[in-house]
């Protein structure tokens, strides 16, 4: 009787997974004055200390020390962990400099990005829909650099950055959220010399005043939440509703930056998201098919 309701609460931690992604915009935006590196070395050190209380509550050590007792999967980890460390840092500094849109459009290109990666580095092979996807979003980049000259390089290194690193994550053997455990844990050192340095120099804001020192804390909570809930909401639902889910993420975070920071769209950029939209459909479309039961 209740396997029915499974689904129904995949559902729904998915879209609390990818709602609460698609709003971190609004929750980096309450930093005023607080730099994207203080804020990731936050970050990092505050994930890492409550993911060690969650995986405690859960027992969930056994998989934590297996990873850090094996070093080859260790590198791969330290891999990953720098990636993310890249991904997060750029992220909170596209917010902080008013480049929603620019992040919105990388999280977008984001399964394009990886099919060209499985292409180019696990060799698999395009279908021809695959291909005009990518082709799409690569007309997309183009058009931009032709005609404003530029490149919108957060968009390329957010897509780049994560796209690697989910690449490089299929490769190790750990649960998300032991993974993200360990890479938090990895980078811990880093961080806690980097905010010793601030500390020293006078310029870290944290214990300055206790509205800054909640919002540090809390950076690291809201990190690991939507993780747990994805986590469960991957157990419960296939692949493919997985992936049509995830478009809330970056939908989202294109109408905060358009509705509530009110950044402008020129028609140019706008011609961008169109051609990766497009893009994005196709590639939905080809793997809803394949995952369709064949006839007969």
């Amino acid at each position: 009787m209740g396997q029915p309701t499974e689904p129904r609460k995949g559902i729904a931690l998915g879209l609390m997974a990818y709602g609460m992604w698609g709003c971190f915009p609004l929750f980096f935006a309450l930093f005023q004055g607080i730099g994207a590196g203080e804020i990731l070395i936050h970050r990092i050190l505050w994930s890492c200390v409550f993911l060690a209380l969650v995986i405690t509550v859960l027992r969930r050590w056994s998989a934590v020390r297996s990873a850090l007792t094996s070093p080859l999967r260790l590198w791969r980890v330290l891999g990953c962990a720098v990636l993310i460390a890249v991904n997060w840092g750029l992220y909170i500094y596209s917010v902080e400099t008013h480049r929603v849109l620019q992040a919105s459009l990388g999280y977008f290109m984001t399964p394009l990005v990886n099919v060209a990666l499985g292409m180019l580095v696990l060799k698999e092979t395009l279908s021809r829909a695959q291909a005009i996807a990518v082709a799409l979003a690569g007309a997309g980049i183009a058009l931009q650099l032709a005609l404003l000259g530029t490149l919108p390089w957060i968009s390329l290194v957010l897509a780049l950055s994560f796209g690697t690193y989910g690449l490089l994550r299929k490769q190790v053997e750990l649960d998300g959220l032991s993974g993200l455990f360990v890479e938090t844990l990895l980078l811990a050192p880093i961080a806690l010399a980097a905010l010793t340095w601030l500390v020293g120099d006078g310029l870290s804001h944290f214990l300055q005043d206790s509205r800054s020192t909640a919002l540090l804390v809390a950076s690291g909570v809201i990190t690991a939440i939507p993780l747990l809930a994805f986590a469960g909401a991957a157990r419960r639902l296939s692949l493919g509703t997985l992936g049509f889910l995830m478009y809330i993420n970056p939908t989202l975070q294109f109408f905060i930056a358009l509705w509530i920071f009110g950044e402008p769209l020129d028609p140019v950029r706008f011609a961008t998201f169109v051609l990766i939209w497009f893009g994005l459909a196709l590639y939905s479309f080809s793997t809803w098919r394949r995952q369709l039961p064949s006839a007969g």
